[in-house]
């Protein structure tokens, strides 16, 4: 039975509001998303990291740059690897511990390297 027979035999549309309302709801989250990924991570990339690794290169040690080669060279391969080595990052570079960058700024940091230095 469609929505205009229910309406003609009497159902109030007051009975699809509230699953009309969750799936607008639904559709406006998913778009809002979709809009603030591309550049989700770069504030942060910014404050923390682009004076060392300013377009994703590495002013101390050219080798290991921000590139997914160099990156795959140097065993960081996921997002957990890039906040591993922010968390512990050898010499050379400042550690992040989670009082610095806490985990959500340090994911969305990763996520915006894996995403834009390719």
């Amino acid at each position: 039975m469609a929505l205009g027979d229910d309406v003609k035999n009497g159902n109030s549309l007051t009975t699809y509001l509230p699953t009309l309302a969750f799936g607008l709801f639904a559709l406006a989250a998913v778009g809002t998303m979709a809009q603030a990924s591309p550049n989700a991570g770069e504030a942060e990339f910014k404050e923390y990291c682009a004076a060392c690794h300013a377009d994703g290169g590495n002013l101390i040690n050219p080798a290991k740059s921000l590139s997914k080669k160099d990156r795959e060279m140097n065993g960081i391969t996921t997002h957990s690897d890039i906040i591993k080595k922010m968390r512990a990052p050898g010499e050379g570079m400042p550690t992040f511990d989670e009082k610095t960058l806490p985990e959500a700024e340090a994911k969305k940091i990763a996520e915006y390297i894996i995403n834009t230095f390719k």
